[in-house]
């Protein structure tokens, strides 16, 4: 059935799509705006610049869908299925609801996301480099391994979220939430943080060589183990957090708040304005003006 080019109008889209009949069809550049596509099994369809806005797509089977810049703003995606490489590149999904979504493995390169519900969605593995994510709620998705390198994250909600392994090297995560969200092992590395909320967030082994967590707010949070080589800590809050055998060599703890904070085995070489509270860690140079 793949590569059917179809008319589709009138009420017997709902119909057709739930029996199976969009299987594989070439929707490209359909207009479906407002469609009722609950349901559907639209597994292996061609719909690459359609126009799905509004559409109501919850608990659709889109595995292996081809989306490549479909207009999908404000559409219903609640617990779609849309894993197994589904594309969405440079998809438009501002406002989109994907809360339960399965998105494991899929490609959504450059895609808007901006305003986007994507609460407790499995995005494990999924390409989300260079998206758009401004001020959408990821809190509770799974994230395990994601590539969101490039991606702008800025005032996004991802508390709970699971980024282990995930690569967000050169992210923008300007006064993002990652309260209580865990980021172990995650590449951070040069990634923007200013005012970020990470208290009480895993951060053990995450790289955050040369990463900006000026202001941020790092309460609390596991950081044994971390690379903070370069990083600039001006104006932080680490207050009660754990440093325990962090690479702090070069980092800038200017005005950083450390009271509390574990520094036992933390290596402080070259650290710029090392606090006086930052009793404990390891120093071979004494702190430079």
């Amino acid at each position: 059935m793949s590569g059917r080019k179809l008319h589709i109008d009138g009420p017997t889209l709902a119909d057709r799509a739930r029996a199976g009949f969009l299987e594989g069809a070439d929707l490209s550049g359909a207009d479906l705006s407002g469609a009722d596509l609950s349901g559907a099994d639209l597994s292996g369809a061609l719909l690459r610049y359609a126009n799905l806005w509004g559409a109501d797509l919850e608990r659709a089977d889109m595995r292996g869908a081809n989306l490549r810049y479909a207009n999908l703003r404000y559409a219903n995606l609640r617990y779609a299925n849309l894993r197994r490489g589904a594309d969405l590149e440079g998809a438009d999904l501002e406002g989109a609801d994907l809360r339960g979504a399965n998105l494991r493995y899929a490609i959504l390169r450059r895609a808007d996301l901006e305003g986007a519900d994507l609460s407790g969605a499995n995005m494990r593995y999924a390409n989300l480099s260079d998206a758009n994510l401004l001020d959408a709620n990821l809190s509770g998705a799974d994230l395990w391994g994601a590539d969101l390198s490039g991606a702008n994250l800025s005032g996004a909600n991802l508390r709970y979220a699971d980024l282990r392994y995930a690569n967000l090297r050169d992210a923008n995560l300007e006064d993002a939430n990652l309260r209580d969200a865990n980021l172990e092992d995650a590449d951070l590395s040069g990634a923007n943080m200013r005012y970020a909320d990470l208290s009480d967030a895993l951060l053990r082994y995450a790289n955050l060589w040369g990463a900006d967590l000026s202001g941020a707010n790092l309460s609390g949070a596991d950081l044994r183990g971390a690379n903070l080589r370069y990083a600039n800590l001006r104006d932080a809050n680490l207050e009660g957090a754990n440093l325990e055998r962090a690479d702090m060599r070069g980092a800038n703890l200017r005005y950083a708040d450390l009271r509390g904070a574990d520094l036992r085995r933390a290596d402080l070489q070259d650290a710029i304005n090392v606090p006086v509270t930052a009793v404990g860690g390891h120093r071979t140079e004494a702190a430079k003006p």
